[in-house]
C-alpha cells in the first residue's frame, strides 16, 4: 500500500532565504565595490551602445507590438524607445550582451554578471519616472550601483560551486535568479516576496546551452541574457502583487529544481554574500573575445610581427590552454556566423596572428571569407596544461592562462608566449582602467555627438556626482 504524499507546506529552502535576506538587509560598505561598479556601468553601457551599429542586434529591439506607447515607460539607451519595464529589460539586456565585450565571471559556472543591468536599469528608470509623476523621489544612480553589486554577488557566488554547464544548462539561469532578487527589492518587495519571486525563477527551469556549442552555436547566445533579466522583471512585478511562491522549489523530491535539473545534487553556497564578485570581476577591455581565449589572443598579438609575413611557412600552431577552454571553444570545421566565430579559440588566434588586432568586425562574414584564417585553423592543436586548469579554479589565482607557439616548415619555431592573467583581471586592474575609459569614450562616440559624449564622460568619471544623480536624469542623457 502506497503512503500518501505529505501536503504539509515546508519552510522555504535556505538558499532562497539567504539570498532574499542579503538583498533586503545587507548594506554594502566597500568603496572598491562601488568604484568597480561605476566602471562596470560605463563599460556595460558602452558595449550596448556599440551593438546598436549591428542590424542583427537592432532587429530585436523596440516594443513587441510596433507603435505601442507606454506613459512613464523605461528608456532604451541610444534609441528613442520608451517601453514597459519587462520589454525594456529585454532590449537593454540584448544590447549589452550582443558583442560579448564586457565583464565576465569564471568559476564552476561561467557568465556575465553585467547582464543583470538590463532589468536593473529598466526598473530603476520606470520607477523613477513613476515616482516623479506622483511627486515622490526618484531612485538615484547609487541605488543602481548597489543593485549591480548585489546582483553580481548572487550570480557569482552561485557560480563558484554550482556548474550549470555540467548538466547542459545555460549560465543565464543565474542571471534570472540574481535579477529577480534585486528587482523585487527595488519594486518594494519584502523578504517573503523576494523568496516567492525567487522560487518562481527557479521553477522556470533553465535554458539549454545548445545554442552556445558546436554544431548549433548561434545568436540566441546574444539575447538569452536579455530574456532572462526580462523574466526577472515579470517575476518581481507578480510577487509584489501577492503572487504565491513555492517554498521547496529547489529541494522538493522528484519535482524540485535539484532533482529535475541538477541530477539530484543540492545547490551549494559556501561563501557569504558580500561584495567579493564585483571587486574581482573580469573586464574585457582590449578586444571582444570569449573570455577563455582572451590570453590566447594576447599571445597571438605578441607573435603577430614574427608570423604575419610567414603565414605560408607555418607547419603547426600549438595552443596550450585549460580544460574549460577546450570544453567550450575548441572547435574545428566550418563556422557559420559571428556567434560561432567568437566562440572558437582557433578563429580568434588566427585573427590575432594575421592582423595583430581583433574587433567585432573581424567576426563578420566578409573577414571570415579570408582563406588564410581557415588555413591557420587547420594547423592548430590544443593541449591542456593541468596547472592552467588548476589555477583557473584556485580562488587565490583565478587565472585564465593560455600559451601559444608557432612551428615553421624549416624546423624553427617561435618563442612559446604565455599569458596567465588577461588585462581585465583584477591583478592587472591598474593598467586596465585607463584603457577601459578610452573604450567607453569610443563606444559613446559611436552613437552620440561630441558634446554629449563629453558630458556623459565627465559625469561618469565623478563617483560622487554620478551616485547622486536621479536615474531618470541619467537616462535622459542616453536618449537619442
Amino acid at each position: 500500500m502506497n503512503t500518501p504524499n505529505s501536503n504539509i507546506r515546508p519552510e522555504p529552502d535556505r538558499l532562497l532565504v539567504d539570498i532574499a535576506e542579503y538583498v533586503a538587509n545587507r548594506p554594502i560598505e566597500s568603496n572598491l565595490a562601488y568604484e568597480t561598479a561605476r566602471h562596470c556601468l560605463m563599460d556595460t553601457l558602452g558595449c550596448g551602445l556599440l551593438a546598436l551599429s549591428y542590424p542583427e542586434c537592432t532587429k530585436h529591439l523596440g516594443p513587441v507590438v510596433p507603435g505601442t506607447t507606454v506613459p512613464n515607460g523605461a528608456r532604451v539607451p541610444g534609441t528613442q524607445y520608451v517601453l514597459d519595464p519587462v520589454q525594456a529589460a529585454f532590449n537593454i539586456g540584448c544590447m549589452i550582451r550582443w558583442l560579448d565585450y564586457n565583464d565576465t565571471w569564471l568559476a564552476a559556472e561561467w557568465g556575465h554578471p553585467s547582464d543583470n543591468l538590463g532589468g536593473i536599469l529598466a526598473v530603476a528608470d520606470y520607477l523613477s519616472l513613476r515616482n516623479v509623476a506622483i511627486g515622490h523621489s526618484p531612485f538615484v544612480m547609487r541605488d543602481v550601483l548597489t543593485a549591480m553589486i548585489k546582483a553580481h554577488e548572487i550570480q557569482g557566488v552561485l557560480a563558484l560551486e554550482n556548474s550549470l554547464n555540467r548538466v547542459g544548462l545555460d549560465h543565464v539561469h543565474f542571471v534570472k535568479v540574481a535579477s529577480t532578487a534585486v528587482i523585487t527589492k527595488m519594486l518594494g518587495g519584502s523578504v517573503d516576496e523576494i523568496v516567492n519571486a525567487l522560487s518562481n525563477a527557479f521553477a522556470d527551469g533553465g535554458s539549454l546551452r545548445v545554442y552556445r556549442h558546436a554544431p548549433n552555436t548561434g545568436t540566441r547566445k546574444s539575447w538569452a541574457a536579455g530574456d532572462a533579466t526580462s523574466r526577472a522583471v515579470r517575476m518581481g512585478l507578480m510577487a509584489i502583487k501577492g503572487e504565491m511562491g513555492y517554498p521547496s522549489a529547489l529541494s522538493a523530491d522528484t519535482w524540485g529544481f535539484e532533482d529535475v535539473l541538477f541530477k539530484g545534487n543540492a545547490l551549494v553556497c559556501k561563501q557569504p554574500y558580500e561584495s567579493y564578485v564585483m571587486e574581482h570581476v573580469l573586464f574585457k577591455i582590449s578586444f571582444p573575445a570569449e573570455f577563455h581565449a582572451q590570453t590566447a589572443v594576447e599571445c597571438a598579438f605578441e607573435l603577430h610581427e614574427q608570423v604575419c609575413n610567414r603565414l605560408d611557412e607555418v607547419e603547426k600552431i600549438t595552443i596550450t590552454t585549460h580544460e574549460s577552454a577546450i570544453r567550450i571553444i575548441d572547435k574545428t570545421g566550418p563556422l557559420h556566423n559571428p556567434a560561432d566565430r567568437d566562440h572558437c579559440i582557433q578563429y580568434m588566434v588566427a585573427i590575432g596572428l594575421i592582423f595583430g588586432k581583433l574587433t567585432a568586425e573581424h567576426y563578420e562574414d566578409d573577414v571570415a571569407a579570408d582563406p588564410r584564417i581557415d588555413t591557420l585553423r587547420e594547423k592548430m592543436e590544443t593541449v591542456e596544461d593541468p596547472r592552467y586548469s588548476r589555477d583557473y579554479l584556485d580562488p587565490d589565482k583565478r587565472s585564465i592562462a593560455n600559451a601559444l607557439q608557432v612551428h615553421f616548415k624549416d624546423g624553427s619555431a617561435s618563442e612559446k608566449i604565455a599569458v596567465e592573467y588577461p588585462i581585465g583581471h583584477r591583478r592587472r586592474r591598474a593598467e586596465g582602467i585607463s584603457l577601459l575609459e578610452e573604450k567607453f569614450a569610443k563606444n559613446l562616440a559611436s552613437r552620440f555627438p561630441e558634446r554629449r559624449v563629453k558630458a556623459i564622460i565627465e559625469l561618469c568619471n565623478d563617483q560622487k556626482r554620478l551616485e547622486a544623480i536621479p536615474v531618470n536624469e541619467f537616462m535622459e542623457m542616453l536618449v537619442i
